[in-house]
């Protein structure tokens, strides 16, 4: 749908950080059964399309200033990069530091560096598929090496293929979510959603070069409308809420600016039901290292941010550094608009402030006190 009705070059999937408050949260905290839990996940994408043909979507994305849209992109480069370097064990855990460098020896940790300056030099070559190409050559490195042992593909191929989630597929429980008080288990679902989804899509948007001098996105509309008829599908198969994911970007960074794109993904996921074992031989430091050049490749929007203002600097600040540091796109938004509203009227700057800036402002400290 993304790709067929909106034309936009964005993957969706079942948002991880989704994956967490469904389980960890909803389920465990707060009592739900998954299947009811599922049908708040319906529920939650019913909302979704309501706002979108309402057009209140679109209206809250053109009501974010360009300052900060410029600064989504970038954070979620920085993100993007940083969960590259976790995933490899290039930046790890510490008691003392909270994070601290991983070990330089250690085989993935080595090979996603060299990995890295490979694409790097590829890119700075002018090399056509350069991430594939070096993520292809790392792989091949890795198992000359024996980093990453040989998968045994024919018993791969031998096990069973399930084409369809029957044990979770619209197992629904209504009754079950009404049973609890679901006003803040919706609300978190859709806020979280909400501004995941909006951040990324806006990232991914200013690199495609899909948003306007004036901030305008076009064709957000259909886009917006794909996303929501995701979302309620999510519930019906089982799945928690269908998101825009950070890692289309490494298709737009490889030249896709059209729904083929999407397509061509769509297509690709269908296959791996039957290809997983091939699939699987990639190993992680090639895929981290192709991470962290997205996110270098996504540095590019800070330098059209006007850091002589600092009512808009250091709103645009505190949402790029946020977004990694707390692992979270929604979060990085919400702190970023609260900081823009209150440095704004600090100053008196009224002409800058939107009633809806305002209206979001004061929903994600909402959203930040119910958590």
């Amino acid at each position: 749908l993304m790709g067929v009705l909106a034309n936009y070059p964005v993957s969706l999937a079942p948002g991880m950080g989704v994956n967490a408050f469904f389980t960890y949260t909803v389920c465990m905290q707060f009592g739900y059964s998954w299947q009811a839990a599922l049908a708040a996940v319906f529920v939650s994408g019913i909302i979704f399309i309501v706002i979108s043909v309402t057009g209140l979507r679109k209206m809250i994305i053109n009501a974010i200033p360009q300052q900060l849209k410029l600064a989504i992109g970038a954070g979620i480069g920085f993100f993007i990069a940083f969960i590259g370097m976790k995933n490899c064990g290039l930046i790890v855990g510490d008691k003392t530091s909270f994070v601290t460098l991983g070990n330089l020896w250690d085989p993935k940790v080595f090979l996603t560096v060299i990995c890295v300056i490979i694409i790097g030099a590829l890119i700075a070559r002018g090399t056509k598929g350069a991430m594939i190409i070096g993520m292809a050559i790392i792989t091949v490195v890795g198992f000359v090496f024996g980093a990453t042992p040989l998968p045994d593909l024919a018993a791969e191929f031998a096990k069973p293929i399930k084409l369809f989630p029957t044990a979770t597929a619209f197992q629904l429980d209504f009754g079950g979510l009404m049973k609890h008080s679901v006003v803040v288990v919706l609300f978190t679902l859709c806020f979280i959603d909400l501004f995941d989804n909006l951040g990324t899509l806006i990232g991914v948007c200013s690199k495609a070069g899909y948003v306007s001098a004036d901030g305008k996105i076009r064709g957000i509309d259909r886009a917006l409308m794909s996303d929501s008829i995701g979302t309620l599908c999510s519930g019906l198969l089982g799945c928690t809420t269908a998101t825009t994911y950070l890692e289309s970007v490494s298709g737009v960074a490889a030249g896709g600016r059209t729904g083929l794109t999407a397509v061509t993904v769509a297509v690709l996921f269908a296959l791996s039901l039957f290809l997983a074992p091939i699939l699987s031989i990639v190993p992680v430091y090639a895929t981290s290292a192709a991470l962290m050049i997205v996110g270098a490749m996504m540095m590019g929007t800070l330098r059209a941010i006007n850091w002589d203002d600092f009512t808009d600097a250091l709103p645009a600040f505190l949402t790029v550094i946020s977004m990694p540091l707390t692992f979270n796109i929604a979060t990085g938004l919400g702190i970023g608009f609260i900081s823009y509203i209150a440095v704004k009227v600090l100053t008196r700057r009224w002409k800058d402030i939107n009633p809806t800036m305002c209206v979001l402002a004061v929903l994600f400290g909402i959203s930040f006190a119910l958590r």
